[in-house]
């Protein structure tokens, strides 16, 4: 069964795959409402609610009917500065997105996590996207998809090496470790939003690539 969503809720708007994902929603006829939070304000649009500042101040404030939520929150340890920063976004702040997001009425939420994500995992950034996906299971949604790209290729405005050294590489490898490109991943984002599937749906990424074409 397929939805035709009209408000959605989008955290990580900036951010290279919410970029994408922000500028399909605003060009989909279904689409009458956008609520992006942001840090910094977005390009203004005539269906765009975009409350600007700290999270923690905005999150309690958001307000209005919200059909589907999209969480594109996520850092890096570099650019976050030390592992307690990098959960308080990657884990923390997802959390209470969702958290909110539900108050106000979503049913479902399409979440990007990681290849690898694991709670128990020995690696820091996989075993944070564990026990990030076993919170969200917590909170019991109607529909929870949680997406697990590979390496995103995609132009960054802020650069980073490891993805400028590895992304070459990425496009060689077979199956759900092969790269996937960011609007790709925001098209495939879309389609599995669209779908009326209750639970929970975890899409690797070899399938996002399909969804995606």
């Amino acid at each position: 069964m397929y939805l035709t969503p009209q408000h959605i809720l989008l955290a990580g708007a900036s951010g290279l795959t919410g970029e994408h994902l922000l500028d399909r929603l605003l060009n989909e006829p279904t689409v009458t409402r956008v609520l992006a939070p942001s840090r910094k304000p977005l390009a203004e649009h005539p269906r765009l609610e975009n409350p600007v500042g700290d999270p923690a101040v905005f999150l309690p404030q958001l307000s209005g009917r919200v059909d589907i939520a999209f969480c594109c929150l996520g850092t890096t340890i570099k650019k976050a500065g030390s592992e307690a920063a990098f959960r308080a976004v990657d884990l923390d702040m997802v959390v209470a997105f969702a958290k909110r997001a539900r108050e106000l009425g979503a049913r479902h939420l399409i979440v990007i996590s990681a290849i690898g994500a694991d709670p128990k995992s020995s690696v820091f950034y996989n075993r944070v996207k564990g026990e990030m996906e076993l919170a969200l299971r917590a909170q019991d949604w109607p529909q929870l998809t949680i997406v697990r790209p590979s390496l995103l290729l995609g132009e960054r405005l802020e650069p980073r090496l490891a993805e400028q050294l590895a992304g070459p590489l990425s496009r060689l490898i077979p199956g759900k470790y092969h790269g996937i490109e960011v609007c790709e991943l925001a098209r495939a984002m879309w389609r599995l939003a669209l779908e009326e599937q209750d639970g929970v749906r975890v899409v690797e990424s070899d399938e996002l690539r399909k969804l995606g074409k």
